[in-house]
């Protein structure tokens, strides 16, 4: 029996924002978690090498492999067989393989809520229930070990996400120590998305490997190497795994694109580049950080890592769909509707993204600032 699966709305108002801009207004693009940056110089000249010399097939490149595994040595001091590593098209698959190849149908899976809208959607689409934990400002919109203490029965199986989307915020490193160790107690298996890894503006992002090398990890080029339409991105799994996730992605979903992969590897070295662009996010968060507040959205989630604002507007709405969608026609400016991430709670939330160029983000806080004035005037608002 099919299962039931929201969908993502803010693609349904990216939809919008395009058919707009296809009629000839200007659209700022603030909805998606997407850079605007690209793929690094020597990505796109490794490209360009290889369509000319190399016809290309199903491939599982060893050279990347290798070079994901010493990026676990430099950042976080692991030492990681290439074997546990598979290579995968982008972290969406990714996640697929992590459910599937650890929990069975009926299985239990926690995560907090706000969070990814297709951590829940992907767990229902493969017959196993999400348990949302509600994480406020008090937690920082993040899991706690007392919240997984505190589930009963225990879930089969939990997924962290720090920095998390759609918040940007952190687990400190003690609590993640201390929900490893809940976990192991209560026996509940780990995924950990680390796509947004590099991308740190305050304190620090450890890889869950560093706590428990039992725990699956799944990470992505798209955000940290800005090539999110290369559609590349890996899983990290345990030993025991090896021959299951193996078999798994041989039948579902075989290799990501040769041509992704030879332009990763070299992505890889392109740090400069790369911190330019985390020197850019942070001037477009700061950006941010003043002059939302200026506008009325005083209430919002500590964005240490990823790109994003999560922001309350709960005081001007209770349908946060309907006031994104305003907001988009009215000035353009193309955001994420909360209840995306939050199916109790975010009607009264939204998130924008800072992926885009700064000139971009100042444009749009010049185009919303008057508009966001007028809904705190409007009896009628929605």
């Amino acid at each position: 029996m099919t299962q039931t699966v929201e969908p993502f709305r803010a693609i349904a108002l990216s939809r919008i924002a395009h058919e707009l801009k296809s009629q000839g207004r200007s659209i700022i693009h603030m909805e998606f978690g997407q850079p605007s940056t690209g793929a690094p110089p020597a990505a796109i000249a490794a490209a360009h090498q290889v369509l000319d010399s190399d016809g290309m097939g199903y491939w599982e490149s060893a050279p990347l492999k290798a070079r994901i595994a010493r990026l676990y040595k430099d950042r976080h001091g692991l030492e990681i067989a290439p074997e546990r590593l598979f290579l995968t098209c982008g972290a969406s698959p990714a996640l697929v393989l992590a459910l599937s190849s650890r929990f069975r149908p009926g299985a239990r899976i926690a995560m907090a809520r706000p969070g990814y809208v297709a951590y829940r959607n992907t767990v229902r689409a493969l017959h196993m229930v999400p348990v949302e934990i509600d994480c406020g400002p008090e937690e920082h919109f993040q899991l706690t070990a007392a919240a997984l203490e505190a589930l009963e029965p225990a879930p089969d199986g939990v997924i962290i996400a720090s920095p998390a989307n759609p918040t940007g915020s952190i687990i400190p490193s003690d609590e993640v120590e201390a929900i490893v160790e809940v976990c192991r107690r209560r026996g509940v298996a780990i995924i950990s998305d680390e796509i947004y890894h590099g991308l740190v503006y305050a304190g620090s992002a450890p890889s869950l490997l560093e706590f428990e090398p039992d725990a699956t990890v799944i990470n992505s080029f798209s955000k940290y190497w800005s090539m999110a339409g290369w559609r590349l991105g890996w899983i990290l799994v345990p030993d025991h795994l090896i021959e299951t996730v193996r078999a798994l992605i041989g039948n579902l979903f075989l290799t990501p694109p040769s041509l992704a992969q030879h332009a990763g590897l070299a992505a890889m070295d392109s740090d400069d580049v790369l911190q330019g662009h985390i020197a850019d996010y942070a001037a477009n968060r700061a950006l941010m950080l003043e002059a939302l507040p200026q506008m009325g959205l005083q209430s919002i989630a500590p964005p240490d890592g990823a790109f994003y604002i999560w922001a309350d507007i709960g005081h001007l709405t209770n349908d946060s769909l309907a006031f994104c969608e305003k907001l988009l026609r009215d000035t353009g400016v193309a955001t994420a509707p909360g209840v995306d991430f939050d199916p109790v709670n975010g009607h009264r939330f939204m998130r924008f993204s800072f992926a885009v160029s700064t000139a971009e983000v100042r444009e749009a806080l010049e185009r919303i600032g008057p508009w966001f004035a007028a809904q705190h005037g409007d009896p009628d608002r929605t």
